[in-house]
């Protein structure tokens, strides 16, 4: 399709096909020496389980990560190192998995989110952040329209959506659009880039090395919201994330911010 290679990431990062391996194995290692609760259950499918990290003093509050993978792929379980940098400044990490395309559609997949942010709002007292990369910057940014009965809008202090597809009408000029379903009454209510400017701090994160195409999604959302964007230099798609796992970090500080 026409837009393929503008949205293919691993073809372009030295390595990339390793990424997933190397995520599951540092995942798997966190996991065994965190205080953590694992596949706690918010909703009726196998995949609607959260994982829930624990800092070793009362939380602060808690910060939600939501995972990308073009909503195709992935789950809690390749993430769980990224906790460690939050948890380190003394906040509950929450790290939800959700139903894939096509067994359910994107909005579907942002009703299963914030759900999970609700019952995970429910367990840990306080703020509440959201961050997610990719589809999961869709998601998290998808968040903060109001929802009907989220009594947890009320609690969210931040939103930092990580290289987001904030527009997906381009998507439906890709192959991956036979899975996902996308029509342009999606794109109108699911991109981000058309919802009203949110009243909770925002701020949008990439990385310099990236695609042409994510760093446009951003600068369009950036703009759209009139919301701090930050461009990280040299990072491309897979590492953008990986400062999450530091307590110092300039993602962690943002995302805490």
């Amino acid at each position: 399709m026409q837009l393929d290679d503008a949205y293919a990431n691993a073809a372009y990062i030295s390595g990339g096909a390793d990424y997933p391996d190397r995520w599951a194995a540092e995942a798997a290692a966190f996991r065994a020496v965190a205080r953590c609760e694992i596949d706690l259950t918010y909703g009726e499918s196998t995949r609607q389980r959260y994982d829930l990290f624990h800092p070793d003093r009362l939380a602060k509050g808690v910060v939600i990560f939501v995972h990308g993978g073009y909503w195709l792929r992935f789950d809690k379980s390749f993430w769980s190192h990224l906790a460690a940098g939050p948890l380190a400044q003394g906040w509950a990490v929450a790290m939800p998995s959700y139903d894939l395309c096509p067994d359910v559609g994107i909005a579907q997949i942002g009703d299963q989110i914030a759900r999970a942010i609700g019952v995970i709002a429910d367990r840990v007292p306080g703020p509440v952040r959201l961050v997610g990369h990719s589809a999961g910057g869709q998601l998290v940014a998808r968040m903060t329209s109001p929802r009907p009965g989220a009594r947890w809008q009320s609690r969210l202090a931040r939103v930092l959506p990580i290289s987001p597809v904030a527009d997906l009408a381009p998507l439906m000029q890709t192959s991956m659009n036979a899975d996902l379903g996308i029509t342009h009454d999606v794109v109108t209510s699911e991109s981000s880039v058309y919802l009203p400017t949110p009243d909770v701090p925002v701020t949008i994160w990439v990385g310099g090395a990236e695609r042409p195409a994510f760093l446009e999604q951003a600068g369009l959302l950036a703009q759209a919201w009139d919301a701090p964007l930050v461009v990280a230099p040299e990072r491309h798609h897979f590492d953008v994330i990986a400062e999450l796992a530091e307590a110092d970090s300039d993602l962690t500080r943002a995302v805490l911010a």
